[in-house]
């Protein structure tokens, strides 16, 4: 009898305690820098008036911070009650949690280690997208690539462009994604050399080879650039298309056919509109293309030449003749979609030649190409999407424009102010939408929106380090915390970082869906507005939603392989994120 009520009793203790879940505290699972910002957010589905928090370290459950340092915003995002809690002012190094109104936080850290080897982790999703030879698989894919289309003098011929990485969980390639992610990852190690490490080939496989294994990553997009730029002003801009998306399998298992056996279609940029089926793409030109092109192989020839001098030469007379290329066709050269309405639907391209003159001037001192990358700056000041409230699919991309940086650094005269405006009035605009919230987030939730959390770090980092105003601190902080953890369903953004905290399990892949391989790494796309997910097609929740409770008709995110919108990692906005996450490294040297 008593064990019966023993039973009884803690069956009703739990079921009590699992009913009483209703807040919960939000921290960076990654841990904190000991003398950057730290705050935490606390949601409620009651009403909470807050007075105080307590830091305890985890190992004696000693209080060793107490702080009234709260801000509340009162009822956002289907919680009645959301505060920050700051406790920047506490600084020492250790593992500890945080306790208020009968909550606890998940365990983190404050050391000036958290980001060590993060920025070489996300090299892990970057080596298993390759295509080709494919590292991970230990196997080859898409060796048949490819056949022309669209060009009239060599339509359906073979050219051998094999290589260069999948585009996220499909194996569609794009220069668009490519392109950036190369130079992406080239700035890296030109602003932070240090922080890399050498532990792979140039295969991808492991060993050294005495060369960072960012640029051995940087040089495989390299190579696949090349081939899909053979000759002077002849550019192809994309593999395949969304007939690949028939099914999940490994890209070595890819059977999908297009009309010439395992062969795939190679789009030649015509700079017109594109789409062999229902659906077309806007294109206008092809300086959005040759534009990265041109920005990525100029940046290569440098911080290649001590490892390849002869192709170094090569990339800066390619980078040359791709930008005296998107000179002579102005517009945006847009991916083609084919049976569903997606594609990239890119409008500007002023970015991408202000950055590839801005990188060929720091190649070549010629002033001429200086000359035209304040023309191009001067033309797009601000990336229409910082301030907005949507934008249509990748529409400004890149989302960070790296060119008003190199300008800003470079230009002696009245121009230098000029351009530095330019930075820190897109910063102001995305803070501003930002400062309703207990996250602090400013960015749309558009498709992807990860990727612009990843690109307004950057600009933040840059413009900190190009000014010294700390002024924007804070939000930098939120930013960086949203993406491991500090969110509405307290989740990492990134696959297996950290190891032991909450992070994508179920991401849209086949590489983990049909065989439980980690896709470690990778940045998945993030939220969305419930406006947007509600409307794409064939979105499906294959479990059940285990942050249902967080979700709202507001913004969503779901763990699940059924959403592609949210849940999907990226390849280019994975290499997006190595230059913030190798300077956050550097805080530590």
């Amino acid at each position: 009898m008593f064990l019966k009520l023993l039973i009884l009793f803690l069956c009703l203790s739990f079921f009590q305690s699992f009913a009483q879940v209703d807040s919960w505290i939000r921290v960076n699972q990654l841990g904190y820098l000991p003398n950057t910002p730290k705050v935490a957010v606390l949601i409620s589905k009651k009403n909470i008036l807050l007075k105080e928090f307590l830091i305890k370290e985890v190992k004696t459950k000693k209080i060793v911070y107490t702080s009234n340092s709260i801000q509340s915003f009162g009822s956002v995002w289907n919680f009645n009650s959301n505060f920050r809690l700051d406790f920047s002012s506490f600084k020492d190094e250790g593992i500890y949690f945080i306790e208020c109104e009968n909550v606890r936080s998940n365990n983190f850290k404050i050391a000036k280690n958290v980001y060590n080897g993060t920025a070489d982790f996300l090299l892990k999703y970057m080596r298993q997208q390759r295509c080709g030879y494919n590292p991970f698989l230990k196997d080859s894919c898409h060796t048949k690539d490819g056949f022309i289309i669209y060009n009239p003098k060599l339509d359906s011929t073979h050219i051998d462009v094999t290589g260069g990485w999948h585009d996220a969980s499909d194996y569609l390639q794009y220069v668009t994604t490519s392109a950036n992610a190369v130079y992406q990852m080239l700035f890296a190690y030109k602003q932070n050399p240090g922080v890399f490490t050498d532990e792979f080939d140039a295969n991808g496989n492991e060993g050294s080879n005495k060369i960072p294994d960012i640029l051995d990553e940087a040089k495989w997009g390299i190579d696949w650039l090349l081939k899909m730029n053979p000759e002077k002003d002849m550019i192809f801009n994309q593999i395949a298309d969304d007939r690949d998306h028939m099914g999940f399998r490994l890209p070595n298992k890819d059977t999908i056919s297009y009309g010439k056996g395992l062969e795939r279609p190679v789009y030649f940029a015509t700079g017109t509109p594109q789409g062999i089926f229902k659906y077309q793409n806007r294109s206008t030109g092809l300086a959005s293309t040759a534009g990265k092109f041109a920005s990525a192989f100029a940046l290569a020839s440098e911080l290649l030449k001590n490892y390849y001098p002869e192709l170094s030469i090569t990339l800066l007379q390619k980078a040359i003749e791709a930008y005296e290329l998107g000179k002579e066709y102005p517009g945006v050269c847009q991916t083609a979609p084919c049976r569903a309405p997606y594609f990239y639907e890119e409008e500007n391209f002023r970015d991408d030649m202000e950055l590839a003159a801005s990188q060929l001037f720091l190649v070549t001192k010629n002033n001429s190409y200086l000359n035209d990358g304040i023309v191009f700056g001067n033309e797009e000041k601000i990336i229409p999407w910082m301030g907005a409230d949507t934008a249509k699919h990748y529409e400004w991309y890149p989302f960070v424009n790296l060119g008003h940086y190199l300008l800003t650094k470079e230009i002696t005269n009245g121009n230098k102010e000029t351009f530095l405006s330019y930075i820190k009035n897109g910063i102001e605009k995305v803070v501003n939408r930002g400062k309703d919230n207990p996250f602090n987030i400013g960015v749309p939730f558009i498709w992807c929106s990860n990727n612009l959390v990843a690109a307004m770090l950057t600009q933040l980092r840059l413009y900190n380090n190009l000014t010294g105003d700390n002024q924007f601190l804070y939000e930098e902080a939120a930013l960086r915390d949203w993406l491991f953890g500090c969110n509405p369903w307290g989740t990492s953004m990134i696959v297996g970082l950290p190891s032991e905290g909450d992070y994508p399990s179920d991401p849209h892949s086949a590489f983990t869906h049909l065989y439980n391989y980690p896709v470690n790494g990778g940045l998945i796309d993030g939220p969305v507005y419930y406006s947007i997910y509600s409307k794409l097609i064939g979105i499906t929740l294959y479990s059940p939603d285990e942050y249902a409770e967080f979700q709202n008709g507001y913004v969503v995110y779901h763990d699940d392989y059924g959403d592609y919108s949210t849940n999907e990692p990226t390849m280019d906005g994975t290499a997006s994120l190595t230059y913030y996450l190798s300077a956050m490294e550097m805080f530590s040297k």
